[in-house]
């Protein structure tokens, strides 16, 4: 079984996180932030990861530690799942639509970890969430989880259909990613032969 629990606490956070990479989309996700809840199970399904969620932050703060170190938790969590990362197929990529927003993506677990983020958010705040966010979270994970991730906005207006655009893409694009290449499941995706 490809999965992961980690459990970290600071002073600002105390997450206990569960990810099973070969999954059926299953969900259950308690952030104490409505829009990053709907985010996350919105991720593990159509990733079709199965994810668990439970958050204690400084929400009366804001909701910047809890949004970032959930993040690097679930970077962690696929670091840790995937192991040696032998039969994966390493890279992944979509062009997603929601409605007027459309997003591309691309990821690569190649051990090498860097983000790319261009969107172009209208809004400040989807409900209490603050749209910049989204940004801080896909950092952590690229760096925790040592992958490549680019994200572009193409289209879109509505910063709650971005997001979920774009959660929703980086999703399909890692679930190609971590998926395993039964052609090739006894190999190291790399000709270093190391990831």
């Amino acid at each position: 079984m490809r999965n992961f629990e980690i459990k970290r606490k600071t002073n600002e956070t105390d997450i206990k996180l569960f990810l099973e990479l070969d999954g059926q989309g299953e969900y259950s996700v308690s952030t104490g932030c409505a829009f990053l809840d709907h985010m996350l199970c919105l991720f593990a399904r159509h990733g079709k990861f199965n994810l668990s969620v439970e958050c204690n932050g400084d929400t009366d703060i804001d909701f910047h530690h809890t949004t970032e170190d959930i993040g690097i938790c679930l970077g962690l969590a696929f670091k840790e799942a995937l192991g040696d990362k032998k039969g994966i197929r390493r890279y992944g990529s979509s062009i997603l639509p929601m409605d007027e927003a459309l997003s591309m993506t691309a990821v690569d677990f190649s051990g090498r970890s860097f983000f790319k983020c261009d969107l172009n958010l209208k809004a400040a705040k989807v409900g209490d969430f603050d749209t910049e966010l989204a940004h801080e979270f896909f950092q952590a994970f690229a760096s925790n989880a040592g992958a490549t991730l680019h994200v572009k906005q193409l289209a879109g207006e509505n910063a709650h259909h971005v997001l979920e655009c774009v959660f929703k893409g980086v999703a399909v694009a890692v679930r190609q990613a971590v998926e395993i290449d039964p052609r090739f499941a006894n190999e190291i995706p790399s000709t270093k032969g190391v990831l």
